[in-house]
This record gives C-alpha cells, structure tokens and sequence, in this order.
C-alpha cells in the first residue's frame, strides 16, 4: 500500500511528466517560491547546514521513499551474468590502451605491469566495501545513496559532486580515445579528425567533434533500455576479451627479455605515481553499483558480478601490460595508441587494425555503462532535491531516466570537445580516490555504529580511531611526496596499525551484514582508507588546484541552493510522515475501542 507521500510525489512527478522547463520542475521548495522566502532561507543557513550535516537517511527511505519521487519504477531485467559482463565492459577501455603507453613511456617503465598490481588491489577492496552496501542498500544512488546512510547529507553532497565529476571526466577522457583508435584504423594521426586552434592553450586546443558524435549515439542507447544496453555491451564484451587473449598470445610470442631491461628506470616512486594515475582504469565498477536497483537478486548478483568482473579485469591489465613492454622497449611506446603501434613495430601492420577495433569496441562498452551509471547517479540525487528533481524522472515506458541520462552526456561531450585526456584523468583520479576513501569510512561506520545501540563513549572512542586512520595515511603519503628518508614511516604506519587495531579491539560491532558482508572489518575498509590517500599523494599539484576550485563550486552551490531545496524536501516529507503516524494511531485506537 502506498503512503501519501509516494502519492503526492508520484501525482507531482506525474504531472511534471514530459521534457517540461518550467521553474515547478526545477525549485519546487518553498525557500524559492518568492525572493522573499529565498532571503529568509539565506538568512537561516547557519541553522539548516547544521541540520544537514548532522542529519542521517536511513534504509528504507532509500529503498522506498525515494524511489517513488521518480513517479515510475526502474525495471527489475539483471543478474549476475549481466553485471559482471557490464563490469568488464565498463572497466578495460581507455585505461589499458591509452594510459599504459603513458605511463609506461614517461613515469614507471615496465614496471608499470606493478602499477596495475597496486591499483587493482585498491579497487579489490574498494570492490569490497561497495560489494556490501550495494546489497544491504539496492538503489541507483549508489556510494550518494551509502554515504547518506552512514555519514550524513553534506558529505554525501561533496561526495556526489565528485560522483558526478568523475563520471562526466570518464565519459569526455574515453570518447577522446575513442577519437584516437578511430584514426589508427583509418590510417590517419588523430589530429586528422580534430580541429586544432593554435592560439589557444595546447591542453584545449584540439577540438573533437568525433567524440561528441560518439556520445550522441551512446546516449540514444542508454535511453532506449537497460536491458537492451546490457545485450549489446555483452556482445560486445566478448568480442573484446577474444581480442584481448589475441594480443597477450601474438604478444608473447615476439617477446624480448631484453626489453624489460632497466624493469624500473623510474624507481620505486615511479611506479606509485603511475598506479594513482592507472587508477583510472579500474573506473567503472562503481557504476554496477548504481544498478542495483534494476537487479533481480542483489544479494546473490551483485557479489558476484562485481567481484568477479574486478578479478577477470585485473588479470586482463597485468597480462597486457606486460606483454606490451616485452613487445618494444618502453622508450619506443607510442603514448596515443601504443598496442596498435607495437605490432607495426614487430612487422604486423595488420594486427593494429584488430586492435584498434578491440579498443574501440572496449571503449564504446566502457562509454555505454558510464553513461547508464552516471544517469541513476543523477536520478538518486535528484530524488533528494540536492539537484533539481527533473532530473529525477525515470520514463514510464522504457523504465530510464531519461532526463538525467541527456544532461550528463550534453556536460560530458562539451568537456570532449576540447580538453586533452592527461588533464582529464589526473583530475579523474583525484575524485575517484577521494570517493573510495569515504565509502571506505562509512563501511566503518556502518558496522561499528547504530544510533540507539552504540554507546556515546564508543562513539567519542570510534571517532578518534578513524581520525587517527586518517591523519597517519595522510602523513604517509606526504612523507612519502616529500622526503626520501624512513623516520616518518616509523612514526606514521605503527600509528595507523595501532589505530585499526583498537578499533578493533575496544569497539564493539553495532550490527552485521544481513545478506553479503566484508571479511576482516575493519582491517580491509582501513587498508583501503590507506592506499586510496597514498595514491592521492602521487598525483601532481595542478590537478589539486583544479579538484580545490570544483570543490568551492560545489559549496557554493550547496550554500544557496542545494542546501536549502534538500533542507525544505526532507522537512515536508517529515512533516508528512508524523501526520501519516498520528492517523495510524488515531485508526488504531478506533478499532481497539470498537
């Protein structure tokens, strides 16, 4: 039985049905109903910000309510098959066959097989932590919808914005490589198929209309059904790993040795660095999360669809960069399309051409469930006002949200259009990261807190312990940035073994998993805590700067609208439900008394 709420929600979003733009569709709250209300609002900021920051969602608001400010539900059409195919179609794309030559050439060598180790065993746990939220809290809002729960509404907002940064970065970054394999299959240099300006700055000077072209088409797609997209991006999947044990087996077999010599011309730091900018590659599993809701079985699906698609993907980079490095010595990589690249070098032209149109099918699978993902990001956020609830709609017959899905590929193609991919995957890597940390924490928070259960000295003590996890993987990874000497890791990891390990020890657990859960809390969640803030220390200052400036965009966002449209929505929805109980009550006492 539907509560009033669903009702009003569901008949608002019904009447707002349909690609209207009218300001009801946009900030429907009553801080902007008049400039009047809107200056009253401003004027309570202090009050609602604290509100909001102390503020915690709970399950079932994200399981149900929420789900009906969408006026229509999304279709119920996957399993674990199609989550783990969609898992490797998201993941292996521009990663592996653009980044490697990058990074192999310019930052580790070949070691940079070591640096997919190191960022595929971040993901691994990050995998994890999603892993057990995904089940326990099936909705399309995925880490925004997890981070609600556990940390409270503001953080949940920074997180989101980095969400949707990052998604739109990854969609711009792959179309742009997408551009770039095009032109190897044509027998043409990339910049045959961009317009370059040459006074303009050389970061943003290649405009590339062919990736927006791309984007367009995805998009059309994406739209059109999830289920048909998982079919396509299953197919197109399988054509991709027959290509891919192509390249290791053709590979291997011109291997030479020598090659690998220097392993690590770079050093140690060389390969740390490279992993935090790989970790790029293993985007994309997150976005499997967002489709919980549209899981028949989540608590038997989704484990195994996003664990076993980690691993296959994992597997996959290691073997392909290394036969990469063992194919031509990593002074010779071709930085644009080096796979493509290296088989011309070993005297087989025509094997570029089965690579490249492996890259380009990796990379369209790679687009199509980025922009499904980054859409139900969208969706969910929406649902809480924290952006414009049009975005909310989900389309009554392809059970999509249509709105959603449009905007983000309009914001993604207008970045593909003219920024370079190395700008865009540094600054990708840095929101990614800081997003695992934070699902990481509250995986902590989760198990180890319950309002009502867990004790207010156990609160204080569970506090210090995750400031403490922090500030000694921060140290770490500056110590590891700045200096080239030992006493800070002496100082630093006893710090961070001694805080997760009292954790462990003087903590109670507040509640276990019901369905799927984590092994070793809070040991893996911790480690996970630790590498994602190490590779955050490996990752340049410029692409700080620009994470800094798209930060403060966010709070001033948040500050004068965002805040107060969510602070206005969950209080009439409040307001609501105690009207709904005092009902119930007063119809309870009436059939007691009779």
């Amino acid at each position: 039985m539907r509560t009033s709420e669903e009702g009003r929600e569901g008949g608002v979003m019904r009447r707002r049905r349909g690609c209207t733009f009218q300001k009801n569709d946009f900030l429907p709250e009553e801080s902007f109903g008049s400039w009047g209300s809107y200056g009253r609002a401003l004027m309570e900021t202090p009050r609602r910000l604290k509100d909001r920051i102390l503020t915690r969602s709970n399950e079932s608001a994200e399981v149900g309510e929420m789900r009906a400010r969408s006026s229509h539900q999304m279709k119920k059409t996957l399993n674990w098959w199609d989550l783990m195919w969609l898992g490797i179609g998201a993941v292996i794309g521009a990663g592996i066959f653009v980044l490697t030559g990058i990074e192999a050439r310019e930052v580790a060598g070949p070691a940079v097989v070591l640096s997919y180790v190191v960022s595929g065993f971040s993901a691994m746990l990050s995998v994890f932590c999603y892993t057990e939220f995904a089940v326990e809290i099936p909705v399309a809002g995925g880490s925004f919808a997890y981070l609600r729960v556990e940390l409270g509404d503001f953080v949940a907002f920074i997180a989101a914005g980095n969400i949707l940064l990052e998604y739109v970065i990854s969609c711009a970054a792959v179309s742009r490589s997408w551009t770039s394999y095009f032109a190897t299959l044509c027998n043409k240099n990339p910049d045959d198929f961009r317009i370059v300006v040459h006074n303009m700055n050389p970061n943003y000077n290649h405009f590339d209309p062919i990736a927006v072209i791309v984007l367009a088409a995805i998009c059309i797609l994406a739209i059109y059904s999830t289920k048909g997209s998982s079919i396509f991006n299953y197919i197109a999947s399988v054509v991709h790993v027959v290509i891919i044990a192509f390249i290791v087996i053709v590979g291997l077999i011109h291997v030479k040795p020598q090659n690998y010599v220097p392993f690590a011309p770079f050093g140690v730091r060389g390969v740390f660095q490279a992993s935090a900018v790989l970790f790029f590659a293993y985007v994309g599993f997150d976005a499997v999360a967002t489709m919980a809701e549209e899981t028949k079985n989540p608590s038997r699906d989704i484990p195994i669809g996003l664990v076993g698609s980690m691993v296959v993907t994992t597997i996959a980079y290691c073997l392909l960069s290394a036969t990469l490095c063992l194919m031509q010595p990593y002074t010779s990589i071709d930085v644009n399309a080096p796979f493509s690249v290296a088989f011309s070098a070993i005297g087989w032209d025509w094997a570029k051409y089965i690579v490249s149109l492996g890259a380009l099918k990796g990379m369209t699978t790679v687009l199509l469930v980025s922009v499904v993902g980054q859409a139900r990001y969208l969706t969910h956020i929406a649902r809480t006002h924290m952006m414009p609830p049009w975005f909310a709609l989900v389309d009554e017959h392809t059970g999509t949200p249509v709105n959603a899905t449009i905007a983000m590929v309009v914001v993604s193609a207008v970045i593909a259009f003219f920024t370079d991919l190395q700008i865009l995957s540094n600054l990708l890597s840095i929101s990614t990261l800081f997003i695992f940390m934070l699902v990481a924490i509250a995986l902590i928070v989760r198990r180890y807190y319950s309002s009502g259960v867990t004790t207010k000295r156990n609160q204080i003590t569970l506090i210090v312990f995750i400031v403490f996890i922090i500030a000694s993987s921060c140290g770490i990874s500056c110590y590891w940035a700045l200096s080239e000497g030992w006493i800070g890791y002496a100082i630093f990891v006893p710090i961070w073994a001694l805080s997760t390990g009292g954790l462990c020890l003087f903590v109670p657990k507040a509640k276990e998993p019901k369905f799927w859960g984590v092994p070793l809390v809070p040991w893996i969640p911790s480690i996970s805590i630790f590498i994602n803030i190490f590779l955050l220390g490996s990752i340049d200052k410029d692409s700080f700067i620009r994470f800094g400036f798209w930060t403060v965009f966010l709070l001033v966002y948040y500050v004068f609208f965002g805040l107060h449209a969510s602070y206005d929505t969950a209080k009439e929805f409040e307001a609501q439900r105690s009207m709904e109980n005092s009902i119930n009550k007063m119809e309870d006492g009436e059939m007691s008394s009779t």
